[in-house]
């Protein structure tokens, strides 16, 4: 008889280094610590291989995080990541019956995974988060992975991924929202328009500049907000003031999940000028913070209330002003998916 306890394990790239870093993947952490609440009797794994930036053993939320703090080195240091790893998997599974092996995103943790997996028997699953569906994935070559042990976050992901490897991930778990994180709705929105992201050249914030800029034609004392940092801060800042929109647009720096949340819910527009997203955690998030949600990328097939899908600045524009000529109009909280449904989902393929 086997009286090991059962066991989920978890490769990632990086995890949050304690229960106050909340700007680490939070639409990962949410899912993670939702995992927990919902299965306690579940011993649930994390293996974070690059963050944090240090080696350890912890308990995040009533999960057991090891990291191996591998900083995203050059290639040597990072083979004796994937051995230590590989040795702490066997350790962990003579220690617990793992259940299941899941990796967010398809790569050097899917590889890992796929092959501990393969070679244990274990049932294995990698969750396809974003630009690992582009092609050009050198870890798909290795793993050549087959459709029912991956995950797609959206459908926009399953067509992306089919189309560069020809292969049709089996299964779709999208992002979720765990409403108990969001505090009552505001009622006088002081934020017209409002950008979240990492400041990077794929999140293309330059658009959002060119967007206010528009506006500002419109409405003089338009108010806009970026929450993220990044290597773009810089340009943006330059944008901002050759634009003259000192008054008009603030970069709020990276603050912690919850602080977004009220930024959020203190604003009309979630403007997300992306060129690729998988599934944006923010779009999801602002829209259950009663705001309205503009993209340029459709994650799923299906509308979604309150969200539109633009393809050019003049269809900014005009959306934008329909919402904002419309002040005071409010609606009720939009819950695309509810965390504890698609954790449900993601037991079910470990089953």
């Amino acid at each position: 008889m086997d009286n090991r306890s059962k066991a989920l394990v978890i490769l990632s790239p990086g995890f949050p280094e304690n229960e106050a870093d909340t700007t680490c993947l939070p639409p990962q952490q949410v899912f993670v610590r939702a995992l927990k609440a919902e299965n306690p009797e579940l011993n649930i794994i994390v293996l974070s291989f690059q963050y944090p930036f240090f080696a350890a053993e912890y308990d995040w939320h009533g999960v057991h995080v090891i990291s191996f703090g591998g900083k995203g080195r050059n290639r040597l240091f990072r083979l004796k990541i994937w051995l230590r790893v590989w040795f702490k998997l066997l350790h962990l599974n003579r220690q617990y019956k793992i259940a299941g092996i899941l990796s967010f995103w398809l790569d050097e943790c899917a590889l890992i995974g796929h092959y501990f997996a393969q070679m244990k028997n274990i049932k294995y699953r990698s969750w396809m988060l974003g630009q690992d569906a582009k092609g050009g994935n050198r870890y798909v070559k290795w793993i050549k992975p087959k459709g029912e042990e991956l995950i797609a976050l959206s459908d926009f992901i399953v067509r992306e991924f089919n189309a560069n490897y020809g292969v049709k991930p089996a299964n779709i778990i999208p992002v979720g929202i765990d409403t108990s994180l969001f505090g009552p709705l505001i009622e006088n929105k002081d934020i017209d328009i409002l950008g979240v992201g990492s400041l990077i050249p794929l999140k293309r914030f330059h658009l959002f500049i060119e967007a206010i800029a528009m506006l500002k034609q419109y409405y003089p004392d338009i108010k806009a907000t970026i929450c993220g940092d990044g290597p773009e801060r810089t340009k943006l800042l330059s944008a901002i003031g050759l634009n003259h929109l000192e008054n008009n647009i603030t970069l709020a720096g990276e603050l912690p999940h919850d602080e977004v949340f009220k930024m959020m819910q203190r604003s009309n527009v979630l403007f997300h000028p992306s060129e690729y997203e998988g599934f944006g955690a923010v779009c999801l998030e602002a829209l259950y913070a009663d705001a309205k949600v503009i993209s340029f990328v459709r994650p799923m097939d299906a509308d979604i209330s309150n969200w539109h899908i633009v393809n050019s600045m003049d269809e900014v524009k005009t959306v934008i002003c329909g919402i904002l000529d419309k002040p005071g109009l409010s609606n009720e909280p939009v819950l695309v998916y509810d965390i504890r449904d698609n954790v449900k989902k993601m037991v079910s393929l470990f089953e």
